[in-house]
């Protein structure tokens, strides 16, 4: 589990042994199991999230339905928006599989970073890279129709396909789980 957390780190940052111990001895390793919500909507939230196995989900509640709007799995980071800026969670999120996740606080930063410069550096290339994807999946996301948002899901998620409920996914591209069948045959017989 360390090797993974490591490798990941490694895309960022060159880390000394010593700042690889520091993480490793801090990393807070939580198995949970499928269906355990980890944040509710209007929660404060200290924690933010690294997934090592599973996949974790982001849900809005409007009108009493479940709208998803993220998942994230194996090597990808969750830390939602009230972490930084001390507000309640505007969302859900929830663990589609048993997960083994980091659970990093916000309340142990400010010393680590005096102590070890190189990890706010490394938090800060993270968060960068994190926003800058997001923008470019909502930008996709917004100009693109309901089947080139399947079709680009399978291209850049494939794994997602086949891990998640068809009506998450559907409730993720904007459409019902009927549309998702109905566009998944035509898809189909395009192909043959």
């Amino acid at each position: 589990m360390d090797q993974i957390l490591l490798n990941f780190l490694a895309r960022y940052v060159i880390l000394s042994e010593e700042e690889q111990n520091v993480i490793i001895d801090l990393a807070i390793f939580k198995s949970f199991k499928k269906g355990t919500i980890l944040l509710k909507e209007g929660q404060l939230s200290k924690d933010a999230y690294f997934v090592l196995q599973g996949c974790i989900r982001c849900y809005y509640m409007v009108d009493t339905e479940e709208k998803t709007t993220a998942f994230y799995t194996e090597s990808e980071t969750l830390n939602p928006p009230g972490v930084l800026n001390h507000t309640p969670s505007e969302y859900y999120v929830d663990c589609l599989e048993d997960s083994i996740l980091i659970v990093a606080s916000s309340e142990t930063d400010e010393e680590l970073f005096a102590k070890y410069p190189i990890l706010e550096k490394l938090c800060r290339l993270v968060s960068e890279d994190l926003h800058s994807k997001s923008q470019i999946a909502f930008d996709n996301f917004k100009i693109s129709t309901p089947e080139q948002r399947y079709l680009n899901l399978l291209e850049i998620r494939p794994d997602l396909a086949q891990r998640i409920p068809q009506y998450y996914l559907a409730s993720y591209l904007g459409i019902t789980p009927q549309s998702l069948s109905r566009m998944r045959k035509r898809l189909v017989r395009k192909a043959s």
